[in-house]
This record gives C-alpha cells, structure tokens and sequence, in this order.
C-alpha cells in the first residue's frame, strides 16, 4: 500500500507516474532505510520540510546501488503527484537551492515542453554552487545552471531516462514559444548603450561652446586705440592705371575704417618750394592706400603753393 500511486493521479506520458524510474532502481528506493523511515505517510506539505534538509543531489551509489535522499523524494513526488502551483513554487524558490532543483527535475518528468523551457530556462542565471554525489559515492562540486543545462540536454540526470524533449527552435517556429534572450546579450547590450552614451558626451565635449567662440573673436564693443602713423615711400605707379605723378607725394592716416583720411596739415611747403622740391624732400614719406584720396590732395596742395607765390609777389 505505500508503495502503489494515489488513486486519483493522472498518467504521465502515458503511464504510471512512478514507472518513469526504472523498476531495478525503484526496487532500491523501496528498500532504501530512508524511504521507509524518511517517506512513509508523506503528503504535498510534508514534502517542503524534506526537501529543506537536502544536503546534495545524485542518484544512486555504491556497489550494491543505494539511492541518494534526493532521487528518494523526487519518487515520493512522482507517487503523491503534487499540483503544479507547488512545483513552480519549488522552482521559484530562491532560499532552498536543493528545493530547486527538486521542483525542476519533478517538471522535466511530468512537464511539457513548453512548461520545461518557460520554467527551467530562467534558471539560467543562478550561478550557486551544489554538490552532486556520482556513483563512486564523491561528492562533485557543480552549478545550478549546469543542473539545468543537464536536465534540457541530456538524456539521463540522476540515473533517470529523461522523457523526450522538443527541440526548441521546433516551437519558435510554431509560435508557441518566444525566442530567448539571454542576461548576456542584455549585458551587452547595455554595455553597447553605454558606451554609444559615452561617445556622445565626448563628442559633446570637443564641440566648443557659444562663450568660448565669442572669446575667440575680438570684442568690436569696446572702443579702440587709433592706429600710429606710419611712414613710408610710396612705390611708383604708371601714370595710366593711378593717374598720379609719381614725383607727387602725400601724407595719409589710415582710419578705423581702412580708407585713407586727408592730412593736408602734414604737408609744409616754403614760400620758395615747387612741386618738384616736394618730391626730393626726405622728410615727407607718403602712403597711397586710394588713387580718388591721392588726387583729391594733389589739388589741396596746388592751390596753398599758388597762394604761397601770390603772398611773396
């Protein structure tokens, strides 16, 4: 009697839900001392309180096969057949690792694919480590997520045949199960955002800002100085493109603007000086910076040298 199924469990792939486990190793769990101190009269609820005082996963070891306490409890499971809340709230559990891996191994043996994929492949991202027991009776040290990689991969997890899984990308491209994306390519992609956000600051950076363009330009507001007067001899033009007599010379001051300001004051003529005597004088230097300034002046100056002879008569 308390080895037989409950009377009203469902058939699990079309059998007996304890038949999943081979009948030479399930003979072995029930003539295990465990299983008969440990399990007997367990239900749904007293299961939680076994499972918390896991210590290791394995199957069986030794040379006369004994089985571990934990594939003990994963066949108590399969007799009592728990609802499937408690199962996912085995597998949600994250306080009790063993916990864990007792609910997933329960759902890769009565689950369905789709079930199988959408509640043992979060388990991907638990990285803590659990001690497993292979048939020498050693203990080796492994990862949840390569428990779980096992139980989707392989055929057989704790000297259990695993029932035949659908392939993944069967049911991707039947729609029934969306593509998965992995915490990694989530860190890369925050990684790549990241670093696209960096370049953008940088960029920033180097763009110079409206106050420092307007520092780098000259600051028309304030009042200049006015330019110092600057001598020098004024080079030959032909006559025909300046019309201007190159022995003609003049004093110009170049103004803020950049156009030639009449200085006629800068010109002293004697009472016995010509035109001629103008162009000899060392002392005057001219710059010619526009031809219509440079014959404006030229009149001014005829004009005083006529008045200058006029006075002298």
């Amino acid at each position: 009697m308390a080895n037989r199924t409950v009377k009203d469990a469902h058939s699990i792939h079309g059998t007996n839900p304890q038949y999943l486990v081979e009948k030479i190793i399930r003979t072995r769990i029930y003539e295990s001392k465990y299983w008969k101190e440990e399990c007997f009269g367990l239900t749904a609820e007293l299961v939680v309180d076994k499972a918390m005082e896991l210590k290791f996963v394995g199957g069986v070891y030794g040379g006369n096969i004994k089985p571990t306490p934990f594939l003990c409890l994963t066949l108590k499971m399969l007799q009592i057949q728990p609802e499937k809340d408690i199962i996912v709230e085995f597998i949600k559990n994250e306080d009790f690792k063993y916990v864990r891996m007792l609910g997933a191994l329960y759902m890769r043996l009565t689950g369905t694919a789709i079930d199988c994929y959408k509640y043992l492949e979060p388990l991907y991202n638990d990285y803590r480590k659990i001690k497993s027991q292979n048939r020498n009776g050693e203990f080796v040290l492994m990862h949840v997520d390569e428990f779980i990689y096992e139980l989707l991969h392989s055929e057989r997890v704790c000297d259990i045949i695993l029932p035949r899984l659908q392939k993944r990308y069967v049911l991707e491209e039947a729609e029934q199960l969306e593509p998965r994306v992995s915490a990694l390519e989530e860190d890369m992609d925050d990684v790549e955002s990241s670093e696209e956000e960096e370049e953008e600051d940088e960029k920033l950076e180097r763009v110079p800002s409206p106050d420092h363009r307007r520092r780098s330009y000259r600051d028309l507001d304030k009042p200049r100085r006015s330019p110092a007067l600057r001598y020098r001899r004024s080079r030959s033009r032909s006559p025909r493109r300046s019309g201007v007599d190159p022995l003609k010379e003049e004093v110009l001051l170049p103004d803020e603007k950049g156009i030639g300001a009449r200085v006629p004051d800068a010109i002293e003529a004697g009472p016995e000086t010509d035109d001629t005597d103008l162009a000899l004088n060392p002392q005057v230097t001219t710059v010619v910076t526009d031809i219509e300034a440079t014959q404006s002046l030229l009149k001014v100056s005829k004009k005083s040298h006529k008045k200058s002879r006029r006075g002298n008569e």
